[in-house]
């Protein structure tokens, strides 16, 4: 079985909350979001024996206690990634996934094979704009995969599920009906960074996260991540 590569770090602290990874990207990917910051990965190609992905993933275990699954998109390649999350799991490693949730399927196979601890599921728009933002018709898929992370993370099958949500200024309405879709679970807020927009800064996330009423996470490169509770 082969793996179209995106790259591998050995250890990374910020890509699973509380945790130390080792991640592995995997290249390709069906969206062409306008802001994407691993845009070398949305193609091309670097096939490599899963095997070599495996021992990549052994060779951390000294000082992860978990891989990280991300792209791209690490859902366009099912079977593949499969594989290499049942081996992590072999190892005695926790899995997580970082995914745009437009293969439902995939997550919904990871979930009912105990293959993965915690998912970042990203949330790009409304519902409305998806399909726009995207350039493919995917809402509906979103949407299953949302509704699987919430089951999963009910039932206790799931152990961390965290919605990020990126936000560009004058998108800022956006937010509420975003969050009430994602109710019951973590709520990540990530400042937006494209050519041509001014980010905004981690007050103004802030302001635009307060009429939710709930804690929630925010990212900026100025501040890293923060918490954020309307309460304090």
């Amino acid at each position: 079985m082969h793996v179209n590569f995106g790259g591998f770090v050995p250890i990374s602290t910020v890509d699973w909350r509380g945790r130390a990874a080792c991640t592995v990207f995997l290249r390709g990917c069906p969206a062409r979001c306008f802001y994407c910051h691993n845009v070398a990965l949305q193609g091309g190609e670097d096939l490599r024996d899963a095997d070599e992905i495996i021992a990549m993933i052994r060779s951390s275990r000294t000082l992860a206690g978990a891989v990280v699954f991300s792209g791209g998109e690490p859902t366009l390649q099912g079977p593949v990634l499969m594989r290499l999350a049942a081996a992590a799991r072999e190892m005695g490693l926790s899995v997580g996934l970082h995914t745009n949730g437009i293969f439902p399927r995939v997550i919904e196979a990871l979930l009912e094979g105990h293959l993965v601890d915690m998912i970042a599921l990203d949330i790009k728009t409304t519902w409305e704009r998806y399909d726009d933002l995207l350039g493919l018709a995917a809402a509906d898929e979103v949407k299953q995969s949302l509704d699987l992370c919430r089951k999963a993370k009910i039932d206790g099958s799931l152990e961390a599920c965290e919605i990020v949500i990126t936000l560009f200024r004058g998108r800022e309405g956006d937010l509420p009906p975003i969050a009430e879709a994602a109710r019951g679970l973590d709520l990540v807020l990530q400042q937006g960074v494209a050519p041509g927009f001014v980010p905004l800064a981690r007050q103004e996330l802030e302001a635009a996260a307060a009429p939710l009423g709930r804690k929630v996470r925010i990212r900026t490169r100025e501040d890293g991540e923060v918490g954020y509770d309307p309460e304090r």
